[in-house]
């Protein structure tokens, strides 16, 4: 037993050089994904089944007056036909945002209460009325294009600001001007009277545009009904099965253990596949009343219209500052745009996430945020890749290079005299959390480094002369992750000499298993290659909220140290009797417990074997395995300064990003290689919408944008070569120092992107141009600066 220890034991020490916690391990499941071979929710299928169609409206608002089905019904292999009445029949309870908002008066937020299929009123583009069932997918096709809508047209709004307004297009009768949330937070009285005594006051309109998620992979759901245990089972991609469950059966008015959620590999997802939409309970009725499983399969046009859409906000964006140029105040008040139904986390990002983010890595003593949350003719706002943090940030920085150029100081100054400092951590921030740690100077100075900021007027004197304007800007940002929630870290080590890791988080394109197994290995020195990650199966996952927020691996990394603590315990209680010795006597280091003072020890899998293979006595474990459910971990606070270069050529208006330079700080970092690919996934989500991404509706709600032929997305040519550095502060809210970086290119692109664009265009007196800065609307306010100028 000593020799095959003592072997274990440096071999352990060796997989940890290589596999422990900051190495830059490849993604285990790199092999299946990129040689076609993941299996996705539309590669699975099941004997029997039926297919589904959902039938939409074509109007973005009006009276549904009648719903002709008889000629659909009656089609060659159709199965069945339904419309709301007949789910309405069902009894199911409505779709609804569980965040207890409240407006500034103190009432709640106003639900939209949505059902799966609209019965009174279509309110958007794509509002789902009826849906067929069919033998085959053709079929049910060609029984959908034959059901007949009378809707009778009524006025539509798209913009929120519009919605608001006495006499606008009312969707909801309980809901009176269209605000379901006015939204408030700060002390006005001494944030106006700050503004009163300032020195200098800028003020700014921004939009910050809709855009589509455009995931890889469409919505699709494989839904089955078993009648002998009364179960439903649901295959769809997800952001989390324990949450999921917990709301379908909620919808359901089922209990959760009549529910099962499957999830395999996700194709993307960033917020919009968190919540549960109308087509998923549409097939779960449909099972049940068929008697078979009932597949649906949305398409890019269609999701277009149906999946949740994120950002669109007009904002009003001030900051007060005294003659030095040290901030005082900073208020946002304006509108952000819910679309036609309020489900999910929706009005979060769109209010209390933009508030909680405002302040960023400044201090600003004092801050109020006023937003009212609007319904409008459009399709429903969700969670996008940073969920209110991207905004909030762009709201700030847009600001702070416009007030540097306000009081004739220099950006990066203006920026250095408002850092919060290191050593001023724990910082209360005016916006209501309290900051644990980060050293955003440090940040910010080798940003300007790697980025060769120095050199950049001779840069730009090149472009001068090829006939192109240059521009550059530094942002910091700031994100506070996801709620603190609680997360499950379950250890099973099997007789194959497997180690299940289960956990409610769930892998959409992350890479969750190789940091996750990094993190096992490292606490009880098993082997990286021996841990299975499972997150897809509820009845499996019996708790936990997902992934979102980036806080995948502060919730789960927490769960997973106490797991293995608890693993620990049990193991030295077993090592003892193995050993013969006192459980007191009983160590534990790199994967093996040793008898103190001896050479005499087992190895951690041949612990977990003996127990597999043999009974144990009472008092004595009789397996290694764990079942653990971690306290709420804290929110942490990941940050950066990102650096964007760009040349435009003004004859035709075209941005090229020529230089991208971010420094970040993630806490400790677990895998590099990972961590590089998140953020630079992040940038080029925040160069889309900041260069060409817009979904845009017509005056009577008519999406404009609705294809991959309207809708611009960015491609490798439109992404240059990033420039990335390091300046880890470990967090102190969880045991790893971690702090997320999944939404962190966002919160540093947009900004820097757009106010790059205008530092350019700042040769022509341009100050201001909304998202996205396409080339017609560049090369279009180079001509009107022009005809200005004459």
């Amino acid at each position: 037993m000593q020799e095959h220890t003592k072997s274990s034991t440096l071999e352990n020490a060796i997989a940890l050089q290589k596999y422990g916690v900051g190495q830059p391990v490849r993604r285990k499941e790199d092999d299946t994904l990129v040689r076609g071979k993941g299996r996705y929710t539309d590669d699975f299928n099941l004997p029997g089944q039926a297919y589904a169609v959902v039938v939409r409206s074509t109007r973005a608002h009006g009276i549904i007056r009648g719903i002709g089905i008889d000629a659909a019904k009656a089609m060659p292999g159709v199965l069945g036909v339904w419309t709301g009445r007949d789910l309405d029949a069902a009894g199911y309870g409505p779709f609804t945002c569980g965040l207890p908002l409240k407006s500034r008066d103190g009432s709640p937020l106003l639900q939209t209460n949505r059902q799966p299929l609209a019965t009174d009123k279509v309110r958007f583009v794509g509002d789902p009325v009826a849906f067929v069932v069919a033998e085959t997918l053709a079929q049910a096709r060609d029984a959908a294009e034959a059901v007949e809508l009378d809707i009778e047209p009524l006025p539509a709004v798209t913009d929120p600001e519009d919605a608001a307004k006495p006499g606008a297009p009312q969707l909801y009768e309980h809901i009176p001007g269209n605000v379901a949330l006015d939204y408030h937070y700060g002390d006005m009285e001494k944030v106006n009277a700050a503004f009163a005594n300032a020195a200098h006051v800028t003020r700014m309109d921004i939009e910050n545009t809709r855009v589509a998620v455009v995931s890889m992979e469409p919505r699709v759901g494989l839904a089955s009904y078993d009648k002998k245990t009364e179960r439903y089972t649901l295959q769809v991609p997800t952001q989390g099965v324990a949450g999921n469950r917990a709301n379908l059966a909620k919808n359901l008015k089922v209990p959760n253990e009549k529910v099962r959620i499957l999830t395999a590999n996700v194709g993307g997802s960033f917020g919009m596949k968190n919540i549960n939409y109308p087509e998923y309970m549409c097939i779960l009725y449909a099972a049940k009343e068929l008697g078979k499983p009932v597949k649906w399969l949305d398409e890019r046009s269609t999701a277009f219209l149906s999946d949740s859409h994120g950002r669109a906000q007009k904002i009003h964006a001030e900051l007060a500052l005294d003659a030095e140029g040290h901030f005082l105040a900073a208020k946002l008040s304006g509108y952000g745009n819910l679309g036609a139904y309020i489900t999910g986390v929706a009005p979060g990002p769109l209010s209390l996430n933009t508030g909680k983010n405002f302040s960023s890595v400044y201090r600003t003593p004092l801050m109020a945020v006023d937003i009212k949350v609007v319904l409008t003719n459009t399709t429903l706002m969700g969670a996008y890749r940073g969920a209110g943090r991207p905004e909030a940030n762009y709201y700030m920085e847009r600001l702070i290079d416009r007030a540097a150029d306000e009081m004739g100081i220099n950006r990066l100054t203006l920026r250095k005299r408002n850092f919060i400092k290191q050593n001023q951590m724990p910082f209360a921030a005016s916006s209501g959390v309290t900051y644990d740690s980060g050293d955003f100077q440090a940040v910010f100075n080798k940003a300007l480094e790697i980025s060769d900021h120095e050199n950049f007027a001779k840069r730009k004197k090149e472009s001068r002369k090829a006939g192109k304007l240059r521009g550059i800007a530094v942002g910091s940002y700031l994100e506070v992750t996801a709620p603190p929630s609680p997360e499950l870290g379950k250890i099973v080590f099997d007789a194959d000499g497997t180690v299940q890791l289960i956990t409610g988080t769930l892998d959409y394109g992350q890479g969750h298993a190789t940091p996750f197994a990094q993190v096992l290995s490292e606490q009880l020195g098993v082997p990286f290659e021996s841990v299975k990650l499972v997150q897809g199966d509820s009845d499996i996952v019996h708790t936990g909220n997902g992934t979102g927020g980036s806080r995948s691996i502060t919730a789960t990394g927490q769960a997973i140290v106490g797991a293995a603590k608890l693993v620990i315990e049990k193991g030295k209680r077993a090592a003892a009797h193995m050993l013969e010795a006192s459980e007191a006597d009983i160590e534990f280091e790199g994967g093996s417990f040793t008898i103190a003072g001896t050479d005499r020890s087992i190895d951690i899998m041949e612990l977990a074997k003996r127990l597999h293979d043999g009974k144990t006595p009472e008092g004595v474990p009789d397996s290694l395995d764990v079942d653990h459910t971690s306290e709420p971990v804290a929110s942490a606070f990941p940050n950066g300064c990102h650096v964007a270069e760009v040349e435009i050529d003004p004859e035709t208006g075209v941005v090229q990003i020529v230089r991208y330079s971010a420094v970040n700080d993630f806490g400790t970092v677990i895998n590099p290689l990972l961590v590089a690919g998140q953020l630079h996934g992040g940038v080029v989500q925040g160069i889309g919408q900041a260069l060409m991404e817009h979904f845009r509706y017509d005056e009577s709600g008519q999406p404009i944008t609705g294809s991959l032929m309207d809708y611009a997305l960015p491609r490798a040519e439109d992404v240059p070569n990033m420039t990335v550095g390091d300046h880890p502060v470990p967090a102190t809210t969880n045991p790893l120092g971690s702090k997320g970086c999944g939404e962190a290119g966002c919160a540093g692109s947009l900004s820097t992107v757009v106010n790059a664009v205008l530092d350019a265009l700042s040769d022509h007196g341009i100050k201001q141009i909304d998202m996205p800065l396409t080339p017609e609307r560049v090369w279009r306010a180079i001509q009107d600066a022009k005809g200005k100028a004459a």
